[in-house]
């Protein structure tokens, strides 16, 4: 990889705690061993570039997701492989990437609410608010503020399915590693494409 036909991204989305940083961190170790160098663009960490002091508007939230597009974008013309982490609630979001990037492919890890509602109660506090489902769902029934929570997506807002990911995988029920193997096997292919 190096020329600037090389250049493309892959975009891991879905709801939070779906087990999206995970399968990025599992397609950059399996890139790294083919002698691929990837890229890789988090929004949670981007977002907070993009908006230092953020507002957690919708407003924010198109913008934010259209610089980090953007940002790929860039990066994909200097003949790099990216891989991009990130909800991207919107189908119009993806529909972006699309035209901007020509190789470009959606992973979308489809999962029941409550399932990354149990996985993301597990995981630690970081870029992302730990235990942000159950304060948005006790906001929602109480009118609690929560500084710092936005619009949740799956209580606040919908995900929006693409009608044509390039690979789609339902992981509620799929342990990590056959999830990965799946991943790894659509990246294989896809990367040897011409």
């Amino acid at each position: 990889m190096g020329g600037a036909s090389d250049g493309r991204a892959i975009w891991v989305v879905g709801l939070p705690g779906c087990g999206k940083s995970t399968l990025v961190r599992g397609i950059r170790d399996h890139l790294l061993a083919r002698g691929i160098e990837p890229v890789i663009l988090e929004m949670d960490q981007k977002r907070k570039e993009y908006f230092p002091e953020p507002a957690y508007t919708a407003q924010e939230r198109e913008r934010a997701y259209a610089m980090f597009v953007d940002e790929a974008a860039e990066i994909v013309g200097q003949g790099r492989f990216v891989i991009m982490d990130g909800s991207a609630y919107k189908a119009a979001f993806r529909e972006y990437a699309r035209q901007r990037i020509p190789r470009f492919a959606e992973i979308f890890l489809r999962c029941r609410l409550e399932t990354a509602m149990e996985r993301e109660a597990n995981r630690p506090g970081g870029l992302v608010m730990a235990g942000m489902y159950q304060k948005a769902l006790r906001r929602r029934i109480t009118g609690e503020v929560v500084e710092g929570l936005g619009e949740v997506i799956g209580v606040d807002v919908p995900f929006e399915e693409s009608p044509h990911p390039e690979l789609l995988i339902d992981n509620s029920k799929m342990d990590k590693t056959t999830c990965l193997g799946k991943v790894l096997h659509f990246v294989d292919g896809w990367v040897s494409e011409a």
